[in-house]
Formats: structure tokens, C-alpha cells, sequence
């Protein structure tokens, strides 16, 4: 069964409002500029998920050579996480890796 959805895809970003590109090396699934997220799939790319509540980055937690940003849904409080991205804003980053001890 496939579980993932490649869709790197340009959007508003419903919390700061400004426009997000695509990625162009993997798929887009935060905001670099507030890192901010969507709670729109299930599995990564499906977009069947029902809630559509904003993921509030809460903190950030080191994934193999990289970093997961941490979320929890302003809507129905699941936490989920995705791996930051090479354009994210790292003083955010670094700010969210201060609540993550």
C-alpha cells in the first residue's frame, strides 16, 4: 500500500499570509517563513484528512542527520512532525529547539 503522495504544491499560508513556493527537492508541508502547518492528510500527501486545523510548531527534535519540527493541531491537538526544510527559518528553529529540552 502506498503511503505517500508526492505534492509539492504553492500556497497561502493561513497563518503569516505570505506566499510558499514549491520546494523543488521533496514535497511542501510547512510555511519557512512561521513555520506553520496544515492538518490536511492522513498519510503524507492524501489530503483526506477532515480536520484542516493549523499545526502550531511547538518544538524541534534531531531526526538522523536532520531535524523534525514538532506540532500539535490548534484543532483537535494530535501531534504530528515533519523534517524542516533547507529554506525554514532557523531562528525560529532555533527558538523552538529551546522549548524541545
Amino acid at each position: 500500500m502506498k503511503r505517500f503522495t508526492m505534492r509539492d504544491e504553492e500556497f497561502i499560508c493561513e497563518h503569516c499570509h505570505k506566499r510558499v513556493s514549491k520546494l523543488n527537492y521533496t514535497a511542501r508541508d510547512h510555511c519557512p517563513f512561521c513555520l506553520y502547518s496544515k492538518h490536511v492528510d492522513i498519510f503524507p500527501g492524501d489530503r483526506e484528512n477532515s480536520c484542516q486545523g493549523l499545526l502550531k510548531p511547538i518544538g524541534i527534535e534531531k531526526f538522523k542527520d536532520s531535524y523534525k519540527i514538532i506540532y500539535r493541531c490548534e484543532k483537535c491537538h494530535q501531534l504530528h512532525k515533519n523534517i524542516i526544510a533547507n529554506d525554514d527559518d532557523m531562528n525560529i528553529i532555533i527558538e523552538l529547539s529551546k522549548n524541545s529540552n
